[in-house]
C-alpha cells in the first residue's frame, strides 16, 4: 500500500475518534444520570449507565467507583472488588475512592473469613 494511503487512513482514524475531552463529557453525562437513578433505587439502570461511562472513558475513576458501589449494592461482590481496584489504580491518591474500597474490604473480607470463604 503506498505511503500516502496509509497516511490518509491514519489521519482518517485520528480525525474520526472523538477528542478526549468529548469522551469525558459524554461519560460524565452517563455518570450523572446514573447518580439520579441510583438515588431513586434503580440500581440496575445505574449500573448500566456507569458501565457505559467506563466504556466511553476507561480512565474515569469516579465512574468505576460509582460502579463498584452499585455492584456492591446488588450483591455482585467480585465485580465490585474489580471496579474498586480499577478506580484505585486510576487515582491512587483519591481519598473518597480509597475510603470506599477500604470499607468494602473491611466488611466483605471479615464476612468471608467468618464464613470460611477464600478472599
Amino acid at each position: 500500500m503506498p505511503t500516502r494511503y496509509v497516511t490518509l487512513a491514519v489521519a482518517f482514524v485520528l480525525l474520526s475518534a472523538p477528542p478526549v475531552w468529548a469522551q469525558r463529557g459524554e461519560a460524565k453525562q452517563q455518570v450523572e444520570f446514573g447518580v439520579q437513578v441510583a438515588q431513586r433505587g434503580l440500581w440496575r439502570e445505574a449500573i448500566y449507565r456507569w458501565e457505559r461511562a467506563t466504556q466511553i472513558d476507561p480512565t474515569y475513576a469516579a465512574a468505576f467507583n460509582n460502579l463498584a458501589v452499585a455492584y456492591e449494592q446488588e450483591g455482585e461482590l467480585d465485580k465490585a472488588r474489580a471496579a474498586y481496584e480499577r478506580a484505585v489504580a486510576l487515582e491512587p491518591n483519591n481519598p473518597l475512592i480509597k475510603q470506599n474500597f477500604d470499607l468494602f474490604k473491611e466488611i466483605n473480607d471479615r464476612a468471608a473469613q467468618k464464613d470460611g470463604r477464600q478472599l
